[in-house]
């Protein structure tokens, strides 16, 4: 059966397509997962600190799932309106199916008959009311269980569930909403039945039955809502400064784009405070900054439609200046989602500025300065409970700079967002836009989360788990399992410094690692901006242009089309197409560069490196990922892909620059980690890539066949091409074999 299933798709994913597969997880495992793992936790607090003294602390529901399928427009055009509405609704569906499901279960457990136990008065007095609310509707349904009161309250919740599911069923149908008064109306009534049920049961002495079926139930509906997970919003900061150029221009005839910042940031703060928003026609506005405005007003609906808490930030890419999250506020306040009536403020949006290139980075403190500084803004965020979220993208600014200024950059970044947010007693929370492989910041995720600045974590964290990483993660319960359990443990570990002072990086530690970063992103954009022929290098001896046949994503490869330069393709289609080729250098390129021009000639820094990877878990962290990164590079077959280059003689010394730097990353890894072999401290992983390189290797030699066979004939539909199907299929096995390609 599996000889005769094709792995490649024969139409390309649709943002529709990919909701559906996001979605799949969470009744597969993530569901049980959630449960399974609040019960290990409360089973570890008995374990260590004893009954006694577990039965008085609540360990609050505090795993939160959210997701940008659907909501994630930077650079997408895929994504409308209309898909984020989908994506809310598909999402409420799958939550409000689960819930029936376990309603049934518990239905069918809890069998305690009337007269044999004591119910609360609170209960009995709910069941009434139940019934007389819902009236002649229940009759049938509530007549098998007149004798049996939990079953009878059970059936009765089931039926106002599958009302509610019965609404956004009708919505995403299309069809006209008919509203019932029968539903619940949201999460809170829901847990509140729940809790009374538990309540009951604790009080006549089955409290034993309480903590099976029923506790993770109440679990599900405190994490999960009626919203399954908070759907972020994401686009690009240049969308909201022409949007909010052409609503001035509109409104007040002001040339916006001709202001300072200092300029945009007065105005800005003075137009928001408008009673009512800006008075313009819409009409007069381009169709892209209609579209902005639209993803403001959608975002309104929605929260009264579904739940207030259905979204989560939204996300701003490119943030180069505090202006452009005075922008979404404005954008924002032309729905209603931000306003001031009686003297006092609302704001039911929260803004996540995204730094994500090397120099966003660097001007990180000047920008959030700026931002926390502005009175408006301040008092918007006093109104949201003093909590400011940031997020740090992994991808672009190793993309941009290499894998060492990006790391250290993003490091650096964190410290100084902490140290500005507690000055002004704002509680930050990081996001860390993690990509699956080593040179978009994948890696193990409790050792990256441990490798994180000290005081920096603080009992909250937020990433992201992408592509081919959601399948190995959570296609069973086991894993899933895993994964959550090691995230918290990672979050607990590193989230020690609220409860007890930890020693901070050593100031000497810091400054070797300024002058590494430094040198290793010297050689890094040496390679990719300053070595003649390097993109063409990139496109003929790696399949990048072939990759979006696969069909495995609705965003395109490139954010211009036509335009090939390193800033215009997508962090993805760069490393996956790099690992394809096995040259993975965006995870290592410039370590070794850094290492030894650090250490010439001078054997005591050689030591202090040493010293580093022992004591401090950053540096450890960094040099094991890259181990694994070096490990699934091989330079002969580079060597092969090289060969495909349409000038030979060009690509010869692009190839022979990657290939020995990876040779002078290896040896010098080697050195500092005190060991005769790559992955010496981990040997399972070892032995996994060792036996993968016995498959990998003839795949490899295939796919640079069916390259230049393809290449060699010249059709207006590539699909068309007899070497394409194959060739794919290629692609798909050496992706399956390298796992975490991007």
């Amino acid at each position: 059966m599996l000889w005769k299933t094709d792995e490649v798709r024969t139409r390309k994913l649709g943002v529709a397509d990919e909701i559906d597969a996001g979605l799949f997880y969470f009744s597969l495992s993530l569901f049980q997962a959630t449960a399974l793992v609040y019960r290990n936790f409360e089973r570890s607090l008995s374990d260590v600190y004893g009954e006694d003294v577990a039965r008085q602390i609540r360990v609050p529901s505090f795993l939160c799932f959210g997701s940008w399928i659907g909501g994630d427009r930077d650079g997408n055009p895929n994504v409308t309106s209309e898909t984020t509405i989908l994506a809310l609704r598909l999402q409420a569906q799958t939550i409000l199916q689960e819930y029936i499901h376990r309603l049934d279960e518990l239905r069918g457990q809890l069998s305690h008959s009337e007269g044999l136990c004591q119910l609360s008065p609170a209960f009995l007095d709910s069941l009434e009311a139940d019934r007389t609310s819902l009236g002649v509707f229940i009759a049938e349904l509530e007549k098998p269980y007149l004798q049996e009161p939990y079953r009878h309250k059970l059936a009765l919740m089931k039926h106002r569930m599958e009302c509610a599911l019965m609404q956004v069923q009708q919505h995403l149908s299309g069809e006209p909403e008919l509203p019932d008064r029968h539903a619940y109306p949201g999460i809170s009534a829901f847990l509140d039945d729940l809790r009374l049920i538990d309540s009951s049961l604790r009080g006549h002495g089955d409290a034993a039955i309480a903590d099976l079926e029923l506790h993770d139930l109440i679990r599900l509906a405190e994490t999960f809502g009626f919203h399954l997970m908070q759907l972020d919003v994401r686009q690009e900061s240049s969308r909201h400064t022409q949007a909010v150029a052409d609503i001035l221009a509109a409104a007040l005839s002001l040339d916006y784009l001709a202001l300072d910042e200092n300029q945009r940031l007065e105005l800005l703060s003075e137009a928001i405070t408008a009673p009512g928003g800006l008075m313009y026609d819409l009409a007069t506005l381009s169709p892209p900054s209609r579209e902005t405005l639209e993803t403001f007003n959608v975002m309104a609906c929605m929260r009264r439609e579904i739940s207030p808490d259905c979204f989560g930030k939204y996300v701003i890419s490119m943030t180069h200046n505090a202006s452009h999250v005075m922008e979404v506020m404005l954008l924002a306040a032309q729905s209603g989602l931000i306003g001031r009536l009686s003297g006092r403020w609302h704001c039911h949006i929260g803004v996540s500025p995204l730094f994500e290139t090397i120099d966003d980075l660097n001007r990180i403190e000047e920008v959030l300065t700026r931002l926390f500084d502005t009175p408006i803004y301040r008092e918007l965020l006093r109104v949201s409970g003093d909590s400011q979220e940031i997020m740090l993208g992994y991808s672009d600014s190793c993309k941009d700079g290499g894998i060492l200024a990006s790391a250290w950059g993003l490091s650096r970044a964190q410290r100084q967002i902490i140290a500005i947010a507690e000055q002004r007693g704002i509680k930050c929370r990081l996001f860390h836009g993690r990509g699956g492989t080593v040179g978009r910041g994948g890696g193990p995720t409790h050792e990256a989360i441990l490798a994180q600045p000290p005081d920096t974590v603080r009992g909250q964290i937020k990433f992201t788990e992408q592509g081919e990483v959601l399948f190995y993660r959570y296609n069973n319960m086991e894993t899933a399992i895993y994964e959550l359990t090691m995230g918290v443990t990672g979050l607990l570990k590193a989230s020690v410094s609220l409860v007890q002072p930890v020693p901070h990086d050593r100031p000497e530690d810091l400054a070797v690692m300024d002058e590494l970063a430094r040198i290793g992103e010297l050689g890094y954009r040496e390679l990719t901006e300053g070595t003649p022929g390097f993109l063409d290098y990139f496109y003929e001896a790696t399949p990048v242009s072939e990759i979006g046949g696969l069909n495995i994503g609705s965003r395109p490869s490139h954010r211009k089309k036509g335009d090939r330069s390193k800033d215009s393709v997508r962090a993805i289609g760069w490393v996956f197409s790099w690992a394809q080729s096995r040259q993975t250098f965006p995870a290592w390129y410039g370590i070794g560069l850094s290492l030894s021009t650090w250490c010439a000639g001078k054997p005591e820094r050689l030591e202090k490196l040493r010293e580093m990877y022992r004591d401090w878990p950053f540096f450890r962290n960094l040099l094991s990922n890259a181990q694994m990164a070096l490990s699934k590079s091989d330079m002969n077959i580079a060597k092969e892909y090289a060969g495909l280059c349409v000038e030979p003689e060009s690509g010869k010394p692009v190839y022979e620059l990657i290939a020995g730097e990876h040779q002078r990353c290896v040896e010098w890894i080697l050195e500092i980690a005190e060991t005769d072999r790559l992955l010496a401290e981990n040997p399972e992983l070892a032995d996994s890539l060792h036996r993968r390189n016995a498959y990998l290797g003839p795949l490899n030699y295939l796919q640079v066949f069916l390259l230049r066979r393809l290449r060699e004939i010249d059709l207006k539909n590539p699909g068309e091409n007899p070497w394409m199907k194959p060739l794919l299929r290629s692609i798909n096995a050496i992706a399956a074999g390298m796992r975490n390609t991007g």
